[in-house]
């Protein structure tokens, strides 16, 4: 269906999800399509809490570690970048044997170690409580460099007051946002269905919402847009 589903993309891409909204989940399932469609995935959970750690099984972890789940690498416990290609044993980004590194983070210091300023993408995800915006906001603020981003709503409805609101508090950051908005409709089934892959160690999407599996279809044709979209909604058909 897509020709080039087992070619290797010659460079790596660095995909960034900024905010305190918890992204392990969303990261994950977005990171496993990629895997089916033939693309080498490292997540790396640069968050404080570091999530990952308590739902990727791992035999005997270390401080730092990179373990394989669902065939996706993901790597816990790292402070930069520079810490990965060392574990890794690359010189540099090109000698990494992965064709997109995801990198999820609440925090600024990480957002520069990390070096998100160069990704090829950056998401910005939220809730519209008031922990998650204004400390996401908190940490936007401290961006030193104009950043484009995509929006990405955790919302119980799509209100657009709650747009405006948004718009309000980031009317002085340096950020510069992308047309298009991704809402996810929370209170709609999604959470129990997590709850139950986290139980079960596994990634499983029979039973997200439409609307769920739309939009991580949706931001997987955005970063990697050589898989059709039609190849996508097979993989989430059959998972």
């Amino acid at each position: 269906m897509c020709e080039d589903n087992n070619e290797r993309i010659n460079n790596m891409k660095k995909i960034g999800f900024i905010g305190v909204y918890d992204k392990t989940d969303l990261v994950l399932v977005i990171s496993e399509l990629l895997v089916k469609s033939g693309r080498k995935v490292l997540f790396i959970d640069a968050t404080k809490d570091e999530k990952a750690k308590y739902i990727v099984p791992s035999i005997m972890p270390t401080v730092s570690y990179i373990t394989s789940f669902e065939d996706i690498d993901v790597a816990i416990g790292f402070e930069n970048f520079t810490q990965v290609k060392q574990y890794v044993c690359a010189d540099d980004e090109n000698e990494m044997e992965y064709d997109y590194v995801f990198i999820d983070t609440d925090d600024i210091e990480k957002i520069k170690m990390f070096e998100l300023t160069s990704s090829d993408q950056l998401y910005y995800v939220t809730s519209f409580s008031g922990y998650s915006l204004r400390k996401g906001i908190e940490i936007l603020r401290k961006v030193d460099l104009p950043l484009r981003m995509t929006r990405v709503f955790f919302t119980k409805e799509m209100l657009k007051e709650e747009d405006d609101y948004f718009d309000y508090l980031t009317l002085d950051l340096k950020i510069k946002w992308n047309d298009n908005k991704i809402y996810f409709l929370l209170e709609n089934g999604d959470l129990s269905a997590i709850m139950e892959n986290n139980r079960l160690q596994c990634i499983k999407l029979r039973n997200l919402s439409i609307e769920y599996k739309e939009n991580i279809i949706y931001m997987a044709s955005q970063i990697c847009p050589e898989v059709n979209e039609r190849f996508y909604r097979k993989i989430v058909k059959d998972m």
